[in-house]
């Protein structure tokens, strides 16, 4: 049961990007498409986010941090390329709506094998 509590974060990372894929893999509709894409970034920074975290750490941002602090710092680095991730995310995001916005105007459907096949 220790085991479970301890892994818990790692076991959610994994049900959203199955989620994710899920709605990726299955899903026509464009926007579902856009969100299932959107969960497997979010589960992608739920992991880099655990993985940095050590339980009773202290953050590498205090100028004067207590002594016991010295050697028990939490990397910076997870915490970075996940701020770093959720920034290009929102780019994406956008960019991707976008395009399904152009799509609806051009088509007008958000179904992608309607969409798919008014190309042709």
């Amino acid at each position: 049961m220790d085991a479970l509590v301890t892994n818990f974060p790692f076991v959610i990372v994994a049900i959203l990007v199955a989620i994710g894929f899920y709605a990726v893999a299955f899903k026509r509709n464009l926007i579902k498409i856009v969100m299932g894409i959107t969960i497997i970034e979010s589960a992608v920074n739920m992991f880099l986010i655990t993985l940095g975290y050590v339980q009773g750490a202290y953050a590498p941002i205090y100028t004067m941090a207590p002594e016991e602090a010295q050697g028990n710092m939490v990397l910076p680095t997870p915490q970075a390329l996940t701020l770093t991730s959720i920034v290009i995310g929102v780019a994406v995001t956008a960019l991707m709506l976008a395009f399904v916005v152009n799509i609806y105007r051009h088509y007008g459907t958000l179904d992608s094998r309607k969409a798919r096949r008014l190309r042709e």
